[in-house]
């Protein structure tokens, strides 16, 4: 039988960020893994071979628009200049990870 949300649960959301300025070498993805894990989220994150990085965060609506307001500033050494956010299918994931540049 299907995993089904419970009666009243909120449905799980994903949502794929790009993240654009000095977001590399300045602890941007462990910093984003631990604030996916304290908010709960599935997914992953990664440099680009751009300098850019990029995420996936699955979970609820409430708990995925907060990762995506920390993303707008990231770690204390980050300059975030432009968030992309594009609305994505949900993966089943457990966790969050870092994953390998692309």
């Amino acid at each position: 039988m299907p995993d089904t949300p419970a009666a009243g649960a909120t449905p799980a959301i994903a949502r794929l960020l790009r993240i654009h300025g000095r977001v590399q070498g300045v602890w941007y993805r462990a910093s984003a893994q631990a604030e996916a894990s304290r908010l709960g989220l599935a997914g992953w994150v990664r440099n680009r071979s751009d300098g850019s990085v990029e995420a996936l965060a699955v979970g609820r609506h409430s708990h995925v628009e907060a990762f995506i307001a920390w993303a707008h500033q990231g770690p204390p050494k980050a300059q975030v200049l432009r968030v992309e956010v594009i609305e994505t299918g949900v993966e089943a994931l457990d966790g969050f990870e870092q994953r390998p540049t692309v």
